[in-house]
């Protein structure tokens, strides 16, 4: 049976309190450019301003390649002694494994509560978003394990092809879902809702899915995910979800974004509730110069104490900053500028992988 206290066992929501958070520095490849590359420096100083800010809230670890060791610490200001330089108390460390590409939020473990409070982690099958031709993820698909055991968390192995892009938890029994990420053929073929829906409750310790027909329309071009949830909704407590609208009908998202409030208005979560929807309005600029952009607010990070929210230099970047500290009182809301990050396929939720307290120490 599930329970949907605060010490249930399974995903926490993201503003459970936090151990650390966890991201990837990014490597020479044929998304970020080569070595040297002005594109790759780009990414690199995109990167590290998230993890610096993250950094005044909670300890954050960052995976390099041993080959980019050197310039993951220069990046992110961590001095000759190991100190996270003006990141604060809690400071930054890096760690070093192979890797592919620096989207940790789905390369990486999905951490989890255990029966007794403890923490464990959930390694999914990663295959590259699908098996896409542009990807690579010989090295990816090792994160999981690795990450946890640099946490020291037990592992909890699934054979579902996932990233924790594809789901969010209220942390109360309730996940979010897309059909065209769970369901797609080059992750799970032939599998059924009920089938993904078993594992992922299973897994994640919720027993009610919201399943969204898809996701923006961006996320279906030749680099996308096909449909990750977390730039379209997002829980902030449990039976309140934030909603991704696009206001101008000439954007494809208008009425994509339309159809998924719609669901999300005729659904109810694990205690049976309707829910409660709150909008947050796209970014005014529509086309950022190769076509309709995806730029979203939802895309954000909850930290201790703060959330890290997408900056566009946009107007509607106030409004958001707005919605959000009132959706998630008494946290700092910290804008950071992400349209290098969404220029490489994605935000600042893509990029970061909370691990949580173990309940006992986030009691204290």
């Amino acid at each position: 049976m599930h329970t949907t206290g605060p010490h249930a066992p399974g995903m926490p929501g993201e503003w459970h309190r936090h151990e650390r958070t966890w991201m990837a520095f990014p490597p020479p490849n044929d998304t970020f450019g080569p070595e040297g590359s002005d594109t790759l420096a780009r990414a690199r100083r995109a990167w590290a301003a998230v993890a610096r800010t993250i950094a005044r809230y909670e300890p954050v670890t960052v995976v390099a390649a041993p080959d980019d060791a050197a310039a993951a610490r220069a990046a992110l200001g961590i001095g000759g002694d190991g100190s996270g330089g003006d990141a604060g108390q809690a400071g930054i460390t890096v760690v070093t494994a192979p890797l592919d590409d620096a989207w940790l939020r789905d390369s990486g473990p999905t951490f989890v509560h255990a029966a007794d409070g403890s923490v464990a982690a959930v390694d999914w099958v990663f295959n590259g978003w699908g098996a896409q031709g542009w990807a690579a993820w010989g090295n990816d698909r090792h994160l999981g394990r690795f990450v946890a055991g640099q946490a020291g968390a037990p592992v909890h192995g699934s054979r579902l092809v996932n990233e924790g892009g594809g789901f969010h938890v209220d942390g109360a029994g309730t996940v979010l879902l897309t059909e065209t990420v769970q369901l797609d053929p080059g992750r799970n073929p032939g599998a059924t809702r009920e089938q993904v829906e078993a594992e992922i409750h299973a897994r994640l310790g919720t027993d009610t899915a919201i399943w969204l027909p898809r996701g923006l329309t961006r996320d279906y071009d030749e680099f996308g995910t096909r449909g990750h949830v977390d730039i379209v909704a997002a829980f902030a407590g449990p039976g309140t979800v934030l909603v991704h609208r696009q206001d101008d009908p000439a954007h494809p998202d208008f009425e994509v974004t339309r159809q998924i409030r719609a669901v999300l208005a005729d659904a109810v979560d694990a205690r049976g509730r309707r829910l409660d929807i709150i909008d947050v309005p796209a970014p005014a600029i529509l086309d950022a110069g190769d076509g309709f952009v995806d730029y979203s607010y939802i895309n954000h990070y909850v930290a201790n104490g703060a959330v890290i929210l997408c900056a566009f230099d946009d107007p509607n970047d106030a409004v958001a900053a707005d919605i959000l500290a009132r959706a998630y009182p008494g946290r700092t809301v910290e804008l950071v500028d992400a349209r290098e990050i969404f220029a490489f396929g994605g935000g600042i939720h893509c990029i970061t992988q909370q691990q949580p307290a173990p309940l006992r120490e986030a009691a204290e």
